[in-house]
């Protein structure tokens, strides 16, 4: 697996990366555009309120990056798989980040080997 400094990698990425670690809601709704749509199997959350929801829910699993095994980014899309801490157990997670205007417009998100 490579080795990713998290600093020097998409600045959303990064910035979502520390507000899920610090278990800011408010630092992590920054990062959302206001008609942003969020994609996982459990279903979809459509406009700055669901995801809002969905990441108050999110949060209370504390997910704290563990490993970051596979990333690629261009300018407005990222595609990463990663190994999280949730609940202090391990899980690989997946998922994709489409950015607009520097904040995430669009993202899928998975949890599953």
């Amino acid at each position: 697996m490579a080795n990713y400094d998290i600093s020097k990698l998409h600045p959303v990425f990064v910035r979502q990366m520390e507000a899920l670690a610090a278990l800011d809601i408010e630092a992590v709704m920054k990062n959302y555009t206001d008609d942003a749509v969020l994609l996982r199997f459990e279903g979809v959350s459509v406009g700055i309120e669901a995801v809002r929801e969905t990441f108050t829910g999110y949060l209370t699993v504390k997910p704290t990056l563990v490993e970051l095994q596979e990333y690629i980014e261009t300018e407005d899309t990222i595609f990463y798989r990663a190994i999280m801490s949730l609940n202090g157990e391990p899980e690989h997670a997946f998922g994709t980040l489409v950015v607009r205007d520097g904040r995430i417009w669009r993202q899928t998100a998975g949890f599953g080997s």
